[in-house]
């Protein structure tokens, strides 16, 4: 009997909708040319159309203003050229002092080891149990030579929403900038850069049913910037390199799909999962926040057992879940943001991150659940362990 797939690693990377691949064929078929005016032909200036066209779309669906939203490869490069670019920008004008959270994802929290082993000073911000940052904590770290903060809008393996609009109030009161990751909160959660007067905002195509390889950089006008990829002088001469305009498209395409609908039904998902894993399940414990989270994100953590282990049981029912951030999956290393918590090895090892998307429904919810008791009880069984 063939075995029912269910993918619920949606944080990890989402599956690209139909619509969006629609949406994209003509530009790779019909109409491919580079996106310039200059040579005069149509072709080009069809391609041009469609990538400011899609460049607006989404600027004004953050609140960003003209020339302000740079297309990059994906949320890597967004956040890499962001800090990395305002960091150096302002090494001799403003100071070499830097502030990170510790639970930032690996594309950030990498860009500012980088840094500090050029000579930069990072303070890393302590979190709570829950992995909040204190927007005091930020407000007494700062000093004349602060540059950059950078804290992530929503943890990328918790869940856990940071109160994003505080400090951007801080950082602005204090003339430092702020760069903020909205990679897992982009189209889930509010974000208007009206309200949330960030400097630099990393988003994504990959977490919302768009393409791989491509993502965008809010950059605000006049915020100091070092060009962090050479090339010629396309996207406002911020960034190098042939535009991806079908990725551009599926982006923009992406985004008019999504809707607050989608996200009730992945609150709905989330909160039933949890809510019997918890009750149904001895020894479990929900990271992150329980109701300051994102809306596809549960996290948690099963007492005596190896994440993997259950991950590979899982695998073999039909389960995609992951043990932590996807970057986790090559290492042995204990999750970052667990400890950063407060959490220790064990619990960080016996972590599950379950990410709900658009093709799931609350039967996968059901039988992840049903799924969930079978394999942690047998598991304990085997070792004996925390079945009294």
């Amino acid at each position: 009997m063939e075995v029912k797939y269910r993918y619920l690693d949606n944080s990890s990377i989402t599956r690209m909708d139909e619509r969006v691949l629609e949406a994209m064929k003509p530009y790779f078929f019909e109409k491919y040319a580079i996106p310039t005016s200059e040579t005069g032909y149509s072709m080009g200036i069809e391609a041009r159309e469609a990538l400011e066209d899609s460049r607006n779309y989404l600027a004004n669906y953050i609140g960003a203003g003209e020339g302000e939203l740079i297309f990059t490869s994906g949320s890597s490069e967004s956040s890499n050229a962001a800090i990395k670019g305002a960091a150096i920008a302002q090494k001799n004008k403003k100071g070499n002092h830097l502030i990170v959270s510790k639970i930032e994802d690996f594309p950030v929290l990498n860009s500012f080891k980088s840094l500090e082993k050029q000579g930069y000073e990072v303070s890393y911000l302590d979190v709570d149990e829950y992995g909040m940052v204190d927007p005091e904590t930020i407000q007494k770290l700062i000093k004349p030579e602060t540059s950059l903060v950078s804290v992530q809008h929503a943890n990328q393996e918790i869940g856990t929403i940071q109160d994003i609009k505080t400090i951007a109030e801080i950082c602005n009161e204090k003339n430092v900038l702020l760069h903020t990751d909205a990679t897992h909160t982009f189209t889930k959660l509010p974000l208007d850069l009206h309200e949330i007067k960030a400097d630099m905002v990393t988003i994504s195509a990959h977490t919302l049913h768009g393409p791989s390889g491509i993502g965008a950089l809010y950059l605000k006008k006049g915020t100091p910037f070092n060009k962090y990829l050479d090339g010629g002088f396309q996207e406002f001469n911020k960034r190098g390199g042939l535009e991806n305009i079908p990725g551009a498209v599926g982006f923009k395409k992406a985004v008019e799909l999504t809707s607050s609908e989608e996200n009730d039904k992945f609150i709905q998902m989330r909160d039933h999962l949890m809510q019997r894993v918890l009750n149904e399940i001895p020894h479990t414990t929900l990271n992150g926040h329980p109701t300051e989270r994102i809306p596809q994100n549960a996290n948690i953590t099963f007492d005596y057992v190896e994440g993997e282990s259950i991950t590979l049981h899982l695998d073999m029912r039909g389960f995609a879940v992951s043990t932590g951030s996807a970057c986790f999956s090559r290492s042995l290393q204990a999750s970052h943001v667990i400890l950063g918590i407060g959490g220790d090895p064990e619990r960080a090892h016996g972590s599950l991150r379950i990410t709900f998307g658009r093709f799931n429904s609350m039967d996968d919810v059901g039988a992840m659940a049903d799924a969930l008791n079978e394999i942690v009880s047998k598991l304990r069984e085997i070792s004996a362990i925390g079945t009294q």
